[in-house]
């Protein structure tokens, strides 16, 4: 009994010390965890504080899929991961294409990961340079040690990292980039005149472009006109290229339209559609200012044309008021034109007006070319009374472009008895429309700010002058010149790249202020530049659609905005490319995509971390306690 005794003694007490060991390695491990020890790569190790920038890219690319999950949200958990790398001491910018207020400044590390939780899918775009000028501002201003993280899928179209030489601190790039190239996006749409019309067939072009690598077919378009929607055709694209397409549109009802033009395409979508947003008047307004009576033959000419109204009235009777709802003033014929009168057209010509001139019979010269330079166009010199022809038509620019099916040989052009010799001052940029058989100007054109100007050498009376009796010439050159415009109307903009929107002030009450409104509402930043209206939308657009601008409620335009097309084109940087950066700054965290970056930034940044071990050994001595209690029978 006594050896018995004491041999059960003496595998108690190694029981007992054996447990005691587990449990006091165990804690010990437990502790040295809470330490972080680790093994340094190198002689040198930075303990410093850090200021950690990490840029999460947030733009429609990222919505691609890799392995069935998108883009962004293998971003966010790796910026999650990143963070977690860190000390609770370090400071913290989390940064997106947004540029948010909130981002710009350092904040605590549990704050930063309740940032990279809020990030969602936006239509804003910045280079990269952008974006690392943006980190820097925050994360070298303190004291901490700054360092700088780029989760993208790096793009071409936006990468552009040889623009930011700065190698103040180490900029670490993170790839995340799907396996397909391939979309098919609506480039642009616009009309081919200035100016839709009312009930007449207004040509929009379409330009679609394929932006991978193998040729697509049938892409089907469609087009919706203030919500009726109907099939255009379709179009075969081949890789690597654009197309253009006509569509013809009808405008049976007057004010503000809307249209959309869709293309069918998967999985990139957000290109897929643009919309544009435009106001047809009800008719074309023509102002004919006469000093001796109307001219019939031209009163006859805008009656024929159907989408114009033509006003006559007398040089001391004009409303100056009035010239802003015009579309084309014709000066008929006037001798002397005084400075009030003067000075009124030049506005209306600077804010986007277009005004045609026939000089009268017995102009006063001084008087003449006061007004002439008053709007930058040549001086009359003087006048000649031969007779002469007309012998050539300028068909390359708008007035007479697409005029003439044929050679324009057989067309019957002017002759003249009187007209006037203008000097040529190459400043003025002068263009000729019309010109006789010497190769002085017979018809010219100035620009002038956002207008133009029409000059004719000689006046429009039949006796001098029979342009009136040339149908031909005549009729298209008054169409082309009412619809004509210095300025082309904007019938769309781009989101995060059209952020001022230019509006008429008009007559209303400016006790009140311009509202936005649409998929969401907002009151603009207003800047007052004369007869115009600056509109300042400050990125507050986010969604792709129709805007209603309203001032004291009632409608003043509608604003149609298009997602920026500048992420179609789904060519990426490989890690590779990345690498070949001669910049120094530049790091390439890659193959990493399935590894945990709490890790590979910790082995990074101080060598080989060691509290991972710490704490399997503990599980492993807690369990080696649990399996000596249970088991080991006395």
């Amino acid at each position: 009994m006594k050896e018995i005794k004491e041999e059960t003694s003496s595998r108690n007490k190694l029981k007992n010390l054996l447990v005691l060991l587990c449990r006091l390695l165990a804690l010990g491990l437990l502790v040295l965890a809470f330490a972080q020890p680790f093994i340094p790569k190198t002689d040198h190790v930075d303990y410093s504080k850090k200021s950690v920038s990490v840029f999460v890219d947030n733009s429609f690319s990222m919505e691609a899929l890799s392995s069935d999950v998108p883009l962004l949200d293998k971003a966010k958990k790796k910026a999650r991961e990143i963070i977690s790398a860190y000390t609770e001491a370090d400071d913290f910018q989390i940064i997106t294409h947004d540029f948010l207020g909130r981002h710009q400044r350092l904040v605590s590390k549990e704050d930063a990961l309740n940032l990279i939780d809020e990030i969602e899918i936006s239509p804003s775009t910045k280079k990269m340079s952008q974006i690392i000028n943006r980190q820097a501002q925050v994360i070298t201003k303190s004291d901490n040690s700054p360092v700088s993280y780029i989760l993208s899928d790096f793009q071409k179209s936006i990468t552009d990292l040889q623009n930011y030489k700065d190698t103040i601190f180490d900029i670490n790039l993170v790839p995340l980039q799907d396996v397909q190239e391939k979309n098919v996006s609506i480039d642009s749409v616009w009309f081919t005149a200035p100016v839709p019309l009312l009930n007449q067939n207004n040509q929009l072009v379409l330009r679609v472009r394929n932006h991978g690598q193998d040729d697509v077919e049938n892409i089907r378009i469609t087009a919706s006109h203030n919500g009726q929607e109907k099939p255009v055709g379709s179009m075969n694209i081949q890789a690597f290229s654009s197309k253009e397409d006509t569509i013809n549109l009808s405008v049976l009802k007057p004010g503000w339209q809307e249209l959309v033009i869709k293309i069918t395409d998967y999985p990139v979508q957000f290109d897929d559609q643009f919309v544009l947003s435009f106001n047809v008047d009800d008719e074309m307004k023509v102002l004919s200012i006469n000093e001796n009576g109307s001219n019939k033959y031209m009163t006859a000419a805008f009656e024929g044309l159907n989408s114009f109204g033509l006003t006559n009235q007398g040089v001391n009777k004009v409303t100056y008021g009035d010239f802003v709802n015009y579309n084309l003033i014709i000066l008929n014929d006037l001798n002397t034109i005084s400075t009030g009168l003067g000075s009124e057209l030049a506005k209306y010509v600077s804010d986007g007006g277009n005004l045609l001139i026939f000089p009268g019979s017995l102009v006063k010269r001084d008087n003449y070319n006061a007004f002439l330079n008053q709007l930058a166009l040549d001086e009359i010199q003087q006048q000649s009374r031969d007779n002469r022809n007309v012998s050539k038509i300028n068909t390359e620019e708008f007035i007479f472009d697409n005029v003439y099916l044929r050679s324009t040989r057989n067309v019957k052009l002017p002759n003249t008895t009187l007209n006037y010799v203008f000097s040529k001052f190459q400043s003025r940029g002068q263009e000729a429309l019309l010109t006789y058989r010497d190769g002085s100007p017979f018809l010219m054109k100035y620009l002038l700010n956002n207008g133009n100007v029409y000059l004719c050498a000689s006046p429009l009376n039949q006796k001098n002058n029979d342009l009136v009796a040339n149908a031909e010439v005549f009729i298209p050159m008054l169409y082309k010149m009412g619809i004509s415009s210095g300025k082309k109307k904007k019938t769309s903009y781009i989101i995060g790249q059209d952020h001022l929107v230019e509006v008429d002030r008009g007559s209303g009450n400016m006790d009140f202020n311009f509202e936005i409104t649409g998929p969401n509402n907002f009151i603009p930043g207003q800047n007052n530049l004369g007869s115009k209206m600056i509109l300042d939308t400050k990125d507050q657009i986010k969604s792709d659609g129709f805007y209603d601008l309203t001032l004291d409620k009632q409608l003043v335009s509608k604003l149609a905005f298009n997602y920026n097309r500048l992420e179609s084109d789904l060519k990426y940087y490989s890690p590779s490319e990345l690498e070949g950066n001669d910049n120094p700054s530049y790091k390439i965290i890659d193959n990493s995509v399935d590894a945990n970056f709490t890790s590979v930034i910790g082995d990074r940044e101080r060598g080989i971390v060691l509290w991972k071990w710490c704490l399997i050994f503990v599980l492993i001595f807690l369990l080696l306690e649990t399996l000596l209690l249970r088991y080991w029978k006395l």
